[in-house]
């Protein structure tokens, strides 16, 4: 009898436990749902003959596209490249956009200096300086991850700003009054609460510096996701283009999902990590 009982609460746990992983699993497919149709008119469209193979190829060849250069070497080759520049020019304006943020927040001579200039450059479209990156470092990956990273730095520097100056007052006043000194009000008080926000300010420039990276490399030519599209293009490739169009966006999706959960790892202690996701 004793054993019965003791079956029973693992019992409850297994019946919970795949309750849990059956909500999961219906709410990953309702939420793919709207891919999947997406994909399978596109397909049916292409299959249908509705339009021209050149003008939309089948999604199953495009895919098959995406293999043949998986076979060959040249998606990793581009992909590797792409990432790599998307990564060196999201690192730069995330550790300078934090630094400037902070200093503009805490003293009044980085806020005099910077704050015109981050004003003045928010809105400009940062694309129209290619031509002047590439007059001053080339064509290479130089030019490539400084187009990056200066597209990246001004949604990094505006949260880290508004972050730091919304930390609440009540949080400084104690721990001045415990007499902390100001470097460890910056790191023990100011930063960790803060931190939700300025990892806000990272998830918006990471798929930003993609997308600049991409655009970079489609006017500039070479190696990369954007290079290979554009050349695709001009060999009028339409199952290349479209292929890259399909890389580009998974690979999108794996950086915006890997950033949201690095962000719940990094904020296990805080109360928007038991908060609902997007699948």
């Amino acid at each position: 009898m004793a054993r019965v009982n003791d079956a029973l609460p693992s019992s409850a746990a297994a019946r919970a436990a795949s309750a849990f992983a059956d909500g999961r699993l219906r709410l990953i497919v309702y939420a793919w749902l709207p891919i999947l149709g997406l994909i399978l008119a596109w397909e049916a469209v292409s299959r249908a003959g509705l339009v021209t193979p050149f003008a939309l190829p089948a999604f199953s060849s495009a895919v098959e596209h995406i293999f043949e250069e998986a076979e060959s070497g040249d998606l990793a080759l581009n992909l590797g490249t792409t990432l790599y520049r998307t990564f060196a020019g999201f690192a730069i304006a995330g550790v300078l956009g934090i630094l400037i943020g902070v200093g503009i927040a805490r003293h009044w001579l980085t806020r005099w200096f910077f704050d015109p200039l981050i004003s003045v450059g928010f809105p400009l479209p940062k694309i129209a300086f290619i031509p002047v990156i590439v007059l001053w470092f080339g064509f290479f990956d130089t030019s490539k991850i400084i187009i990056v990273a200066f597209s990246t730095i001004f949604p990094v520097v505006t949260t880290t700003v508004i972050a730091v100056q919304g930390v609440e007052k009540e949080l400084v006043w104690s721990a001045r009054g415990l007499g902390t000194s100001e470097r460890a009000m910056l790191w023990d008080v100011i930063l960790p609460a803060a931190l939700p926000l300025v990892l806000t300010g990272l998830q918006v420039a990471l798929p930003i510096a993609l997308i600049v990276c991409i655009i970079t490399e489609m006017s500039m030519s070479g190696y990369g996701l954007g290079g290979a599209m554009q050349t695709a293009a001009r060999f009028a490739d339409s199952r290349g283009v479209f292929g890259g169009i399909i890389e580009t966006t998974i690979v999108g999706y794996l950086l915006v999902k890997g950033m949201a959960l690095l962000r719940r790892r990094l904020l296990v202690w805080h109360q928007e990590a038991v908060g609902p996701s997007t699948v």
